[in-house]
């Protein structure tokens, strides 16, 4: 006798193989996809390749708990939105500064910046710009020491929590601005200097307060001795 049990793992094994695989595993992936579109990135280094600039427990803390919550929130805050399967870029290109998107806007934005944030410090690049990026430091700025006080002193001049950025303008000017929380130049409907950003340095107390208490100026000039030039000339290459 066939009970009702053993008729439906028969009908479901029927099923199944009657469908292509290639459609099985197409279901698959939508299904997992559906729950998290975005995760945290490898970091691509160990938490003490900074040392002695940043600290191991703070890169611990800073990637570990800070960048996956804002990952993991944004994940949910996307759950019913109208920008869920957007790309990250342009989620922060079309996000307003309104109830209904803030939780996405600083999320999203909180996912990008660090994601940058991780990368232009990477172990072993170049200490000081070269090529077509120095020449269009020297254009805009002067010199690299002119740009590099500016940039110290838009970083250390933001109150309270934020970021400074070196972006690229659609008129493929640099320019250096600054952003509350986690806000960034992509985001034209919330920030009035728009671009590409190509450097950034996070002034949350939480990316220094363990190592440097309240001196956030000693840790933006320990940041520039951390900075990786390279990836950030393969930033303004890959948008020139």
């Amino acid at each position: 006798m066939v009970t009702p049990t053993r008729f439906f793992n028969l009908f479901f094994l029927i099923m199944l193989f009657s469908f292509p695989q290639s459609e099985i595993n197409a279901q698959m992936m939508v299904q997992s996809q559906s729950s998290s579109v975005f995760t945290l990135p490898e970091l691509g280094y160990e938490f003490s390749a900074l040392e002695p600039y940043i600290d191991t427990e703070t890169m611990k803390i800073h990637y570990s708990k800070h960048h996956k919550a804002y990952v993991d929130k944004l994940n949910t805050s996307l759950e019913n939105h109208k920008l869920k399967g957007k790309s990250l870029e342009t989620i922060l290109e079309m996000v307003m500064e309104n109830d209904e998107d803030m939780s996405v806007l600083n999320n999203a934005g909180g996912h990008y910046n660090h994601n940058m944030f991780w990368k232009i410090l990477t172990p072993g690049g170049g200490t000081q710009p070269s090529g077509s990026l120095e020449d269009a430091i020297i254009k805009k700025f002067g010199s690299f020491d002119e740009f590099s006080t500016k940039f110290v002193k838009a970083a250390t001049g933001v109150f309270g929590s934020g970021w400074a950025w070196l972006s690229v303008d659609k008129n493929n000017e640099l320019f250096i601005s600054t952003t509350k929380n986690q806000d960034n130049p992509l985001m034209k409907n919330v920030v009035k200097m728009t671009g590409t950003p190509i450097l950034c340095i996070d002034v949350w107390e939480h990316a220094y307060y363990l190592k440097y208490q309240n001196k956030r100026a000693d840790y933006i000039a320990n940041f520039k001795q951390a900075i990786n030039w390279d990836v950030v000339s393969k930033n303004y290459e890959s948008i020139k």
